[in-house]
């Protein structure tokens, strides 16, 4: 299998430092860059297979995690970003210039508002939680990936530590459940 997974993925990734007090996320372009302030760590920090995230050229992955709405500031270009889809569930925030994503936003009654989704990569800083999970792994298919090649896609993110799931973590995909079980009380 030649196409990248993720870079950070196919070039291996370090444990991210427990006490992480956070970054600056940086759009591609090459001047007058939006930049994003994020305080503190991410948390299920996970590769994702979606056809909705943003994915660095070539790779078919993205590597996404959370962190609390309060801790996500807009410091530079804001004018610059636009929402990709505003009738998706996450409300995507991507440089009107370049394309990249650089956060996520849930705006309607769901399990995980309250909550924003962002690209660690998108930072100079070391430190970010590490990826812990591959979500989503089978919609790489609906994008044009050969499904007789699964296989080995699924063992190349074991071999990195990566469980491999065809929606979210079981933890994570309880906390919809929950939220699903509860808005009908």
């Amino acid at each position: 299998m030649a196409q990248s997974l993720h870079p950070m993925i196919d070039n291996g990734f370090t444990r991210g430092s427990d006490n992480f007090s956070g970054g600056t996320l940086h759009c591609h372009c090459s001047g007058n860059k939006v930049e994003v302030t994020i305080k503190g760590n991410v948390l299920h920090n996970h590769a994702c297979g979606c056809s909705l995230c943003w994915k660095p050229k070539g790779a078919l992955f993205s590597v996404i995690g959370v962190v609390p709405v309060e801790n996500v500031k807009v410091t530079a270009n804001e004018k610059k970003l636009a929402i990709v889809d505003r009738n998706a569930t996450i409300q995507r925030y991507a440089c009107k210039e370049c394309g990249v994503h650089l956060f996520g936003r849930i705006e309607k009654e769901h399990a995980f508002k309250g909550l924003d989704f962002i690209h660690v990569e998108l930072s100079d800083e070391k430190g970010w939680q590490e990826p812990q999970f591959a979500a989503f792994v089978s919609s790489i298919i609906e994008q044009g990936f050969a499904a007789a090649d699964m296989n080995d896609v699924r063992s190349k993110l074991k071999t990195r530590g990566l469980e491999t799931y065809d929606a979210l973590s079981p933890p994570l995909m309880d906390a919809l459940a929950t939220f699903t079980w509860k808005s009908k009380l």
